[in-house]
């Protein structure tokens, strides 16, 4: 009898990094995920989540510009449905932050001010009540959604062990000038600016907790020296492949195995323990950027 579980599906999602620079180098926006959600509680993670189908429907798709159907699918290596990451990446950076990347009709970038301000906090609120769509708030703003803004640089899965898994595509942009971000007291927190070298080191010193993608993703930002040298290297970036760990019982416990890694192919078996995955999970983080001294 074959040992093997059954899979869950991996539920596509998009992330989102939204970066600014300053004096002390690029900051990227990330926010805490509430300890009472099923994934990655009391985590800090970037903005983002699952792609929905309204994200890929015809009415979004007609308020978006700067990128076409064929080249966000190409970008992503699928036959279709790029679009929806991007349009998800922009929905999900506003449920969760409130930051928006779009303009009105006019050409006018949205600045969260004043009348404007209240209008769009209403309307996150509703969204994150369930009381009206992102797609609700696009055709009564009349918005344009800048899709151009947004480059593509990573793509993980989450590994077969895990009973919620998820296919996501990163991706980073600037943030919107005139806008303040702010956690939606549900699903997120809290939320800060931070330099990834803040970050990996507040995570070494155990002040907070961050996974294996975000680590990856923060030595993406810290490699650059501003945001306009990371998005020019985007097109470089884009062409990252897959990396889905895999999960396996090492002396000390277990861990995750990345692609790269001794072992990954033709070494231990993959484990199946669900039960297992947040301990492989921290074990790995903690491998990756280890404690100093």
């Amino acid at each position: 009898m074959d040992p093997t579980p059954e899979i869950a599906p991996a539920k596509p999602a998009s992330t989102l990094m939204a970066l600014r620079d300053t004096p002390q180098g690029i900051e990227v926006l990330m926010v805490k995920r509430n300890r009472a959600a099923t994934f990655m509680g009391g985590v800090w993670v970037f903005p983002g989540g699952r792609v929905d189908a309204e994200d890929d429907g015809e009415i979004l798709r007609s308020h978006a510009q700067g990128r076409t159907e064929q080249e966000t699918s190409a970008q992503l290596g699928i036959a279709a449905g790029g679009l929806g990451f991007w349009i998800s990446a922009i929905r999900e950076l506003f449920e969760e932050s409130g930051l928006l990347l779009a303009s009105f009709a006019d050409g006018t970038p949205v600045i969260l001010e004043g009348d404007v301000e209240a209008r769009f906090a209403a309307h996150r609120s509703a969204m994150n009540r369930r009381e009206r769509s992102f797609e609700d708030v696009v055709t009564a703003e009349d918005l344009t959604l800048d899709l151009a803004a947004i480059h593509h640089v990573d793509h993980w899965i989450t590994p077969e062990a895990e009973t919620k898994r998820f296919d996501t595509h990163f991706f980073i942009a600037r943030a919107p000038e005139g806008q303040t971000p702010l956690h939606d007291e549900g699903e997120t927190v809290a939320a800060e600016w931070v330099t990834p070298a803040d970050a990996l080191s507040r995570h070494r010193a155990g002040e907070i907790r961050i996974v294996l993608p975000t680590i990856r993703n923060l030595r993406i930002i810290e490699a650059a020296s501003s945001v306009d040298e990371l998005l020019a290297r985007s097109g470089e970036l884009s062409a990252r492949p897959m990396v889905m760990p895999r999960m396996v019982m090492e002396a000390e416990g277990p861990t995750l195995l990345a692609p790269g890694d001794e072992g990954y192919v033709g070494g231990p078996p993959n484990l199946w323990d669900a039960a297992l995955f947040p301990e492989a999970v921290r074990r790995r983080a903690l491998q990756e950027n280890p404690p100093l001294g």
